[in-house]
């Protein structure tokens, strides 16, 4: 059975249980037991980082994976998947600017942020020995991550792939004695993969930062953080007089960072995060910043990971 909201509903026993926003609302006892699941869009395979963390954002939740990043988004302004949880940066490699982007052209919001220890792992066909491994396919970024693995085993040779999962499934799907795929342990959990060697990437403070979002502008209660996107006028001290609008009501900024717009070359899209919830500076600001700047979106306004 499916809603019309796009859930998977799971039959078992005696009373219905929905599961929504990581809440538990009993709803009246039935003959059957209902369990209500969102179903939460990522993109790349499953058993992607990803994929492991909608699975710690969202408990329980079914995973859609998507082939692209604007894919991920499309599933969600079409009722497919409920929500969708996307990286936004790497304490090492940055940040992923394809989803600022989307963020900026859609009318999806940040609901949550969570922020997932980046775990690399050597993942293989079951019964194959590290000794075997010739091969080593990842994403260039996770091979990068690596460095120190690759010179410990310098006959081994990196292999740059699609996805970090995708390797997994490749190794599996082959059945190569002699390769292995770099990825998080949800992969072999989801390919039925072995762990030849855990955590080996060079960085124990290797942390991505990941986004629920969803359609509609409802913010969370307890919210103490906010992401907005705003453009300046071209004229001498504009960003001054902008940045001027959060230090004269003492809120500090956590990250400000820049990006080009396309279609107009060498113009400049600024995203901020705000240490601040709904409170009146805070409302005061953006109205005093909407007076200033030509375009001002509010990304989300929610609980700090």
């Amino acid at each position: 059975m499916k809603s019309s909201s796009a859930r998977t509903i799971l039959e078992f026993c005696d009373v219905m249980f929905v599961i929504e926003n990581q809440s538990c609302f009993l709803l009246r006892p039935i003959t059957r037991f209902l369990l209500i699941l969102m179903i939460i869009a990522i993109q790349g395979e499953a058993g992607s980082f990803s994929h492991e963390a909608a699975l710690a954002m969202v408990p329980g939740c079914i995973v859609l994976p998507c082939a692209r990043s604007a894919e991920v988004f499309d599933r969600v302004l079409k009722k497919k998947a409920e929500a969708a949880v996307i990286p936004i940066e790497n304490t090492l490699a940055g940040p992923v600017t394809e989803h600022f982007d989307l963020l900026l052209e859609h009318p999806l919001f940040i609901k949550r942020e969570y922020p997932l220890r980046i775990r690399h792992n050597l993942i293989a066909t079951p019964g194959v020995k590290l000794a075997q491994i010739r091969r080593v396919l990842s994403h260039p970024v996770a091979l990068d991550q690596c460095r120190k693995f690759f010179r410990d085993h310098a006959k081994v040779q990196q292999v740059p792939f699609y996805d970090t999962a995708g390797s997994v499934k490749h190794v599996i799907e082959t059945g190569e004695k002699d390769a292995a795929g770099i990825a998080s342990r949800q992969a072999a959990v989801e390919y039925g993969a072995k762990v030849l060697k855990a955590g080996i990437e060079d960085d124990a403070k290797n942390f991505t930062r990941f986004l629920l979002i969803s359609a509609g502008e409802r913010w969370a209660k307890d919210a103490d953080k906010i992401s907005l996107a705003f453009s300046v006028p071209d004229q001498p001290g504009a960003l001054f007089k902008t940045l001027a609008v959060f230090a004269l009501r003492d809120i500090s900024l956590s990250k400000i960072e820049s990006r080009p717009v396309k279609g107009h070359p060498w113009q400049y899209v600024f995203y901020a995060d705000l240490k601040s919830g709904q409170t009146a500076a805070t409302e005061h600001a953006l109205r005093h910043l909407r007076e200033i700047c030509p375009m001002v979106k509010v990304l989300g306004i929610y609980k700090a990971g």
